[in-house]
């Protein structure tokens, strides 16, 4: 429990230094005294109305119960939830809502099969891997998210901490070495890249970084200067590092196996075949960044397939736009590192050898 607290204090407090303080604590469900399926006649969509026997389990108020309609998700007896009062601070009957249901539990219990499965298969690797992606986060929480709503430039701090992730993620997990110096450089440079032509894109297809609704709700928290084109910025930048890694530091484990076979060959040689290996991988790795971005926003592609727009105009809307300049620009990025990590990997480790 103590481990699990910690986890979600390291985690979850950053991400919303900006956020209001409205009265929320968590209860669980008693009972259910009435349950009725409903339909909206206007949209034709199913829905349901739940009165629900909530005990306080987390407040100064612990132990009380309380009365709350529930049409926000369907609930059971046991279930966690956060509640909201919604009364002005004071707690009438009829004052509270369901904010959400308490999810913690489960996502806990699968971050522990994870850290788990990269352990046993990963060894002391798997540790320090681990370690490392820990590290990233409090840089991520306790670097990037601060700065940017204290009112830097989202581009230096991303690219700043873009640069110390990588250290991290690649020192820490592969070990002080050639291998992982030639995956630094050859990352670094990339990422170099893939913020420039990320600059270039924003500000020829003039995003404003306001397409999304998390960016909307962002910007109507009063005190909070942000950037959101810059913004839009880093969060490319951030977005292609576990694929440039993961590509710069196999080219790099490549081309120290292929030494380890035949340590007199040809820099040129090593070089090519290094290199053909790279290109497999280059052809996976866009397949993949493609795929992800389409499947999260598989949502939104079924809303424009429905739309009745032309297909230049639903092209142009920045919120289906922005992710379509993220997938290529994250994939030229990602072919660049192939070379580049590829070059600095035959020249470092054929003095090593």
């Amino acid at each position: 429990m103590i481990i699990k607290k910690l986890l979600i204090i390291l985690f979850l407090i950053p991400f919303f230094v900006i956020a209001e303080s409205p009265e929320i604590f968590k209860g669980e469900v008693l009972d259910i005294t009435f349950e009725e399926d409903t339909i909206i006649p206007e949209i034709n969509l199913e829905t349901f109305v739940q009165d629900l026997k909530i005990k306080i389990i987390e407040d100064n108020n612990k132990e009380k119960i309380i009365d709350v309609k529930n049409d926000y998700i369907r609930l059971k007896k046991g279930d966690r939830v956060f509640v909201e009062n919604t009364g002005n601070g004071t707690k009438e009957e009829g004052s509270f809502i369901i904010k959400e249901k308490d999810r913690t539990g489960p996502l806990f219990y699968f971050l522990i099969i994870f850290v788990s499965s990269i352990i046993f298969f990963g060894g002391m690797q798997g540790v320090r891997s681990v370690f490392s992606l820990f590290l990233s986060f409090v840089a991520i929480g306790y670097i990037l998210i601060p700065a940017i709503m204290s009112g830097y430039s989202p581009v230096l701090i991303s690219s700043a901490v873009a640069t110390a992730i990588l250290f991290i993620a690649i020192y820490f997990t592969h070990g002080f070495n050639r291998e992982s110096t030639s995956a630094f450089l050859g990352t670094v440079i990339s990422v170099i890249v893939t913020g420039f032509l990320s600059y270039v894109g924003v500000k020829m297809a003039q995003f404003t970084g306001m397409g999304t609704e998390e960016a909307f709700i962002l910007s109507l928290h009063g005190g909070v200067s942000i950037d959101f084109s810059g913004l839009l910025l880093g969060g490319i930048i951030i977005g292609t590092l576990g694929v440039l890694d993961d590509v710069a530091v196999t080219q790099s484990i490549v081309v120290r196996e292929i030494y380890k076979l035949q340590k007199d060959m040809k820099f040129s040689d090593v070089y090519k075949r290094a290199l053909s290996v790279g290109k497999e991988h280059v052809g996976a790795m866009v397949n993949t960044l493609a795929l992800a971005y389409t499947g999260a926003s598989l949502p939104l592609i079924l809303i424009f397939y429905k739309s009745e727009y032309p297909v230049s105009l639903i092209l142009s809307q920045e919120i289906f736009s922005v992710e379509i300049m993220r997938t290529v620009v994250g994939s030229i990025g990602l072919i660049f590192s192939v070379p580049l990590t590829t070059a600095f990997a035959v020249y470092l480790l054929r003095s090593k050898i």
